[in-house]
């Protein structure tokens, strides 16, 4: 389907941005300037600060899932770390008297489930503090809530389903099923995965003209032809020729090698080298499938291997004849899927932020409102009953974790001390045992007395940057009239983009008819192609820690009305909301065969930094290699598994 080829006029006043959308950080304003009353410079001078501390959480209205505007690692989130990260450290922090059986760093799943884990293994009545740095819990599990025309929308700002590369291990599948997640009958009862395809709607690439010479918008990618889904696109017929060979060609391009070998050499080359060397594609060919891997690795296919690719199920090697099953070079993701095809999944509305509401359920009953899994999807929580002095677990927001360190006599130390910052003022507490559910990135500052090579480890496990883009929309018309329901952009500012998934699931009910109002998704990674994989990270995060809300504004409002505009879409009048979920700190890294040196997996700096120090256990996703759910489970049972030693 085409789309006009004229320049879009991109005045702030057709795309809309000089039009006030609903928003909701405005509460998030308000109550920042409530509790600058109480605040310093960070920090605070001793003189300028009270012993009592106020927690913004407390406040009336206190509700974080309905802020808009710029999230995930929203402002108030990292500039602590960031001070102690160049060696600016609080000193006299005011001593909070609080003591606890255990204190955990960071409200993510890990941490959720590691005070989970505390609790079943020490009792119900053990005292266990949680801090977070965010105003929300859940860590990457985010909800993006938005009511809309009177009616309630959910989105994931981050993890996106139940999900992995092999089914989830004994704990965490026990876990998720103590929570009262059923996840195949939940699955069959609440999602509706045929419900755009039932309408007609396919998934469509877009071509832009900066790219590809012209507009064009390509309908049913994945189920016709693709000669026949191109044959009017702008494409040149050499690079209409090439896409047809990597989609359906059968070329074996090592014929003499056994399948063994093959995986060898395909471990060695990144996609992007295998299409243009092996398969021999034009550039052009390549600009298309370029952001192909953002999904799954936050880079281009010049940062992922061939056989990571082919493991995953891309395009391009039907005629190797590769036999099934992975090999050693190769990553995570790709080898659990290629051997097991991977878990049994299921998308909740907000995403797994479900999982990490019934985990706080779990923990602070009062807090959490309701007794099942269909009923905690609408539930209202109560975020000022999180940090009560009569609850046995507390969880308290807005709380940058910033020293950890042992306190007591060598070489058998007493407990542990954490100091945080809330509000510009340090506070310290103490616990018998910690565990640090935090970034690894952040580990090394916290702790400074671990040993070096477990600090070089931590340190060399770079997290990919990504943003994901909640879009409240007045309907979906548009994209009824073009025929899509999803669309891959790979010349666009944000590489993909789908209409929520409808899923229905107790008083929660999904837009069903295109006059509705709707969610868009849209993903978006910086990168920097030709860079080795953490450099592109490095760089890809440095960018998005310096755009502005309102850059992302503008290029979401332009691309929409690009892509949609010949469908009747008006950038002005349909978009009614927008949450932009930034990550700089995004997936936890896997093995990447083409940049990490081979070895056994107890050399591999996830194990190497995930090492107990003292009293002081490590528990995350990245510990795991693995940035999904189960990872991060399994890796809160290990650290209080290695916190029973002491």
């Amino acid at each position: 389907m085409k789309s006009s080829t004229s320049p879009l006029d991109c005045t702030d006043s057709n795309l809309g941005e000089d039009r006030p959308i609903p928003r909701r950080d405005f509460l998030q304003g308000a109550l920042l300037a409530a509790a600058s009353t109480l605040s310093g410079p960070l920090w605070a001078s001793p003189a300028e600060r009270a012993l009592e501390f106020a927690e913004r959480q407390n406040l009336n209205g206190y509700y974080p899932p309905t802020l808009t505007g710029l999230r995930g690692s929203h402002e108030g989130s990292f500039e602590a770390a960031h001070a102690v990260r160049d060696g600016v450290y609080p000193r006299d922090p005011i001593d909070t008297k609080q003591e606890f059986d255990l204190v955990v760093v960071g409200a993510g799943i890990s941490g959720l489930s590691a005070a989970h884990f505390f609790r079943e293994t020490y009792g119900k009545r053990s005292r266990i503090l949680i801090l977070d740095n965010h105003d929300d819990f859940g860590g990457h599990a985010k909800r993006n809530e938005f009511h809309l025309q009177g009616q309630l929308l959910l989105s994931n700002g981050g993890t996106f389903e139940i999900d992995s590369p092999r089914p989830y291990s004994a704990v965490a599948a026990g876990l998720i099923e103590q929570l009262g997640i059923d996840v195949e009958g939940l699955s069959r009862r609440i999602e509706h995965h045929k419900f755009y395809e039932s309408l007609g709607l396919k998934a469509g690439a877009f071509l832009d003209r900066d790219t590809f010479g012209g507009d064009y918008l390509a309908v049913g990618v994945d189920d016709a032809p693709i000669a026949q889904v191109l044959a009017q696109s702008p494409l040149p017929e050499r690079v209409r020729r090439d896409i047809e060979r990597v989609e359906e060609g059968r070329a074996d391009y090592f014929p003499d090698l056994t399948s063994a070998q093959k995986k060898i050499n395909l471990s060695k080359l990144s996609y992007r080298d295998f299409l243009q060397q092996i398969v021999k594609v034009d550039p052009l060919t390549v600009a298309y499938y370029q952001p192909r891997t953002h999904g799954f690795w936050g880079v281009g296919i010049d940062a992922v291997s061939a056989l990571d690719c082919w493991g995953m199920g891309f395009p391009g090697f039907k005629g190797l004849k590769l036999e099934k099953g992975a090999i050693a070079q190769m990553g995570y993701s790709p080898a659990g899927y290629a051997e097991t095809g991977g878990s049994k999944t299921l998308h909740f509305p907000d995403g797994n932020a479900t999982i990490a509401r019934l985990l706080v359920r779990n923990l602070i009953p009062s807090a959490v409102p309701g007794s099942g899994v269909d009923d905690v999807i609408t539930a209202r929580v109560r975020y000022d009953r999180l940090d009560s002095p009569a609850s046995q677990v507390r969880l308290r927001l807005n709380s940058a974790a910033v020293r950890v360190q042992h306190y007591g006599a060598d070489p058998a130390p007493s407990g542990v001390q954490a100091t945080y910052i809330q509000d510009g003022k340090a506070y310290l507490v103490r616990a018998d045992r910690c565990v640090l559910a935090c970034w690894n990135a952040m580990i090394p500052f916290l702790c400074p007395e671990l040993p070096e090579r477990q600090k070089n480890a931590l340190h060399s496990l770079v997290k990919c940057p990504l943003v994901y883009t909640s879009v409240g929309l007045r309907n979906w018309k548009a994209f009824a009239k073009l025929g899509v329901s999803r669309i891959s952009t790979p010349g666009g500012y944000h590489s993909y983009m789908l209409l929520n998934e409808r899923v229905d699931i107790g008083k929660y009910h999904s837009s069903t008819s295109p006059e509705q109002p709707i969610l868009l998704q849209m993903l978006r990674v910086p990168c920097s192609p030709g860079l080795p994989e953490h450099e592109q990270n490095k760089a890809g995060r440095a960018e998005l820690m310096n755009t502005p809300f309102a850059t992302f504004e503008r290029n979401i409002r332009a691309q929409l009305a690009q892509i949609l505009g010949p469908g009747g879409f008006d950038p002005a009048k349909d978009i009614q909301a927008l949450t932009v979920n930034r990550w700089p700190h995004g997936y936890a890294p896997e093995y990447n065969p083409l940049f990490d040196p081979d070895g056994p997996e107890s050399e591999r700096p996830n194990v190497i930094g995930r090492a107990r120090f003292g009293r002081i256990a490590i528990a995350n996703s990245d510990s795991g290699g693995a940035a999904y759910t189960d990872s991060a489970i399994d890796q809160a049972n290990r650290a209080i598994n290695e916190l029973k030693q002491i």
